[in-house]
């Protein structure tokens, strides 16, 4: 119990890590045209994302526009923002990474999604779902870190710490999700898909036996079995949910 716990606080501290290795930054590099479309600036994707960002207080630039010697000498010193596509027939699928200067990922969104026919407000709605998962971020004007409301942990702190204070109890809470959700092998471990067909969330594998760090676009937590039943784990409120899953392997 105590190593499956250990693994639900490593799964939910990643989250956090990415958001303390943004901290190092104040300039952030938008495409003026992302891979997957024809045209520069279509549907207004690269406006919408570069003030998207502005509003969170970072120096935005396009990558064709003139941009000052701090980082023209050294590209280390901003992030690149990329757009990822994976649309199904009837959903648009958009996800929004953060890179540094050697192209690492920093920061992931989730995926954004639209079932809108219409072209261009699908890519505008998929894309502002993805900016959900960067709600809580700002860059605090002439200091370098990432401040979000409340500010969260260093990763450091937060991989060796309960994420509840110490002197209260953990409750947990139990949920059902309903509906019969398929495993689908990928490379690290599988992905659960529903009957729409839709991708609702992502299982990697670990070192014990029927026990996964998962993410659902939104939370972190482990699925894992227990007593012959998968559940997912994670906290919310400070409180511990277990969320009871039916999972076809």
């Amino acid at each position: 119990m105590k190593r499956y716990l250990f693994i639900l606080f490593l799964a939910i501290s990643f989250s956090v890590q990415a958001q303390s290795n943004a901290a190092n930054y104040k300039y952030i590099i938008v495409p003026e045209k992302f891979s997957f479309l024809k045209q520069i600036n279509q549907y207004g994707l690269n406006t919408l994302t570069k003030a998207f960002f502005e509003e969170k207080g970072f120096t935005v630039y396009f990558d064709n526009a003139e941009i000052p010697e701090e980082i023209a000498t050294d590209r280390c010193k901003a992030l690149v923002v990329e757009l990822q596509e994976n649309n199904s027939m009837f959903v648009t699928n958009l996800t929004l990474l953060l890179k540094d200067c050697k192209g690492a990922v920093v920061i992931k969104s989730k995926a954004g999604k639209s079932r809108e026919k219409e072209y261009e407000t699908a890519y505008n709605l998929a894309l502002k779902d993805a900016f959900t998962s960067f709600n809580d971020f700002k860059y605090v004007t002439g200091n370098p870190t990432m401040a979000t409301n409340p500010t969260p942990a260093p990763a450091n702190v937060a991989a060796k710490t309960v994420p509840v204070p110490v002197n209260q109890p953990i409750v947990a809470k139990t949920e059902q999700q309903e509906g019969l959700l398929y495993a689908q092998a990928i490379s690290n471990g599988y992905q659960l898909i529903d009957a729409t067909p839709k991708i609702v969330m992502t299982l990697l594998k670990t070192s014990l036996e029927d026990c996964y760090i998962s993410n659902n676009g939104n939370t972190n937590g482990i699925v894992l079995k227990k007593n012959g039943t998968w559940f997912f784990d994670y906290y919310k409120n400070n409180v511990l949910v277990s969320e009871k899953l039916s999972i076809k392997f």
